[in-house]
């Protein structure tokens, strides 16, 4: 689907109230949040404390925001903040921080504390959809008196535990529908041209361009490759638009755009981009990929670097 001929909206103009509510009304519940998320949560309990932070106010008794904090808590230890779901769409990440939590956790306990926010957006997750209601992108929206509550809610959490991260991993996923939908709608949206990429065929590692520790980005791409296949550049030497900084990484101003991975503030930062609709690839395989992605990270810290 080209923007031009996006069914909301008339091309080159930004969308007003009336197509935000035209395209939120075409948006159906696809999956359950209670189901895939929630009752998942609550067999977490002997290691972590499960912390309510929020709801979303489209329906706060559907959407209760949960985290995940290491209940052995050392203040001698390390910090690491684990995201997903950011953009609820992208399905492993919200699942690879569910399984970390679940199968992985354990064997780092002991060198660190953990918070995890394992689905920032239910909404989306069940719509399959990276917006939130309000036609909002919340992985655009971590800044002050954010129009997400996604973001702002998470920020709020997050920023209240008073604590310094060590690392922060992002765990998201490029899909085929960021050509075929999101991208067509975000240029229908505001009114404007959005380039389309050829979509990576597999996974690869986003990194903050102002502390890019490149040996960290390494270490995850190294572990991540044992699972599955990591994206090779395009032909242009590039990623989604964006230059390799190394093999399988790139490097985005995290804060300038306001993405979810700059907020925390964290030295070792990565957002992970897992490919689900490689025919080398299935659900399981990329939730491995985002453990291992999580692990191969952890594992480097673990060494002093």
């Amino acid at each position: 689907m080209s923007q031009e001929n996006y069914p909301i909206g008339t091309p080159g103009q930004p969308w007003g109230d009336a197509e935000k509510a035209q395209w939120l009304n075409n948006q159906v519940v696809k999956r359950e949040y209670n189901v895939e998320v929630l009752a998942k949560l609550a067999s977490l309990d002997s290691d972590f404390e499960v912390i309510q932070y929020g709801a979303l106010p489209y329906d706060q008794e559907r959407y209760p925001l949960y985290a995940l904090k290491s209940k052995q808590w050392d203040e001698n230890k390390p910090n690491i903040l684990i995201t997903g779901g950011v953009h609820g769409y992208e399905t492993s990440g919200v699942q690879g921080a569910i399984r970390f939590a679940q199968s992985s956790a354990s064997e780092y306990q002991s060198q660190f504390n953990f918070v995890i926010l394992p689905c920032l957006s239910p909404w989306g997750y069940e719509t399959i959809n990276r917006w939130d209601p309000k036609a909002i992108d919340p992985n655009r929206s971590f800044y002050p008196d954010s129009p997400a509550p996604e973001s702002a809610l998470a920020m709020q959490f997050v920023n209240g535990l008073n604590l310094d991260f060590l690392a922060h991993f992002d765990l998201h996923e490029t899909t085929d529908t960021d050509n075929s939908e999101f991208r067509p709608a975000l240029g229908a949206r505001d009114g404007n041209y959005q380039a389309v990429w050829e979509i990576p065929d597999g996974f690869y590692g986003v990194g903050d361009s102002n502390k890019p520790v490149p040996d960290f980005q390494k270490a995850i791409i190294e572990s991540v490759e044992k699972v599955t296949h990591i994206a090779p550049a395009d032909a242009d030497g590039k990623l989604i638009g964006t230059p390799l900084a190394q093999r399988g990484v790139i490097n985005y101003d995290k804060r300038k755009l306001f993405l979810c991975g700059g907020f925390s503030g964290a030295e070792y930062v990565t957002t992970t981009e897992v490919y689900p609709d490689s025919p080398q690839a299935d659900d399981e395989n990329c939730i491995l990929a985002q453990v291992a992605a999580i692990t191969g990270g952890l594992d480097y810290l673990k060494q002093g670097n």
